[in-house]
């Protein structure tokens, strides 16, 4: 059974801190390229997150060098009737950047090795795709797949469904059954170049070392 949607957050944001540390506000904005339209994140849906990662070890807070907490003193000249534009603007607070700490790493490697069935599922698939580039190449071609599978049986149900319906159903509706197939075969056809690209990737250099190893013993 897949994460809920507050542990493919979870994820999300370790993957992208291990990455490299951020302040909270790029950190929303480099979520909501990763998760697209995963409903759309708020300050409200990040910070609790972040504030349950940092109880549990796996990130860490510190203030941001560059932006260091400035304290003003007022001079003993200045007057208490001075305009606001004249007096001196106190500085903003600063920024706090999380980073992963080595128990973020170990959770993130864990979370990189899971690839049973949850990991076929919709947002489930769309942010380890996003990671695959740390993810180990075996772990990557059993995602993509058990993704393929699913959707392999997906199609067959939607298929079903416009034989059964065709005749029953307005034409919006039958053209919205299409569109929803005609998405399921698209990304099947996606699929299927990815694992090809996957397992020549994989069986390549093995191939050519083989090839390599004949020749040798045929010259002797």
């Amino acid at each position: 059974m897949g994460r809920n949607r507050t542990g493919v957050l979870e994820f999300a944001v370790l993957g992208l801190l291990h990455r490299t540390p951020m302040h909270g506000y790029e950190l929303s904005k480099q979520l909501n390229m990763v998760l697209g339209t995963f409903r759309a994140l708020s300050y409200g849906t990040l910070y609790p997150c972040l504030n349950k990662l940092y109880a549990d070890g796996l990130i860490a807070k510190e203030e941001d060098e560059n932006r260091p907490s400035e304290r003003i003193i007022p001079s003993p000249r200045a007057s208490a009737s001075r305009s606001a534009s004249e007096r001196p603007r106190r500085a903003g607070r600063s920024k706090i950047v999380y980073r992963l700490t080595a128990e973020g790493k170990e959770r993130l490697q864990d979370l990189l090795a899971e690839s049973g069935p949850g990991e076929w599922e919709d947002d489930e698939f769309g942010v380890h795709f996003a990671f695959f580039g740390q993810t180990r190449a075996d772990i990557r071609l059993r995602i993509l797949e058990g993704r393929r599978s699913r959707l392999e049986d997906r199609m067959e149900g939607v298929r079903a469904a416009l034989a059964r319906t065709a005749e029953r159903v307005d034409s919006y509706t039958l053209e919205l059954q299409r569109h929803g197939l005609e998405s399921v075969e698209r990304e099947v056809r996606w699929l299927n170049e990815l694992i090809d690209s996957e397992r020549r990737s994989q069986t390549g250099p093995q191939t050519e070392n083989q090839i390599d190893r004949g020749s040798e013993k045929e010259s002797s």
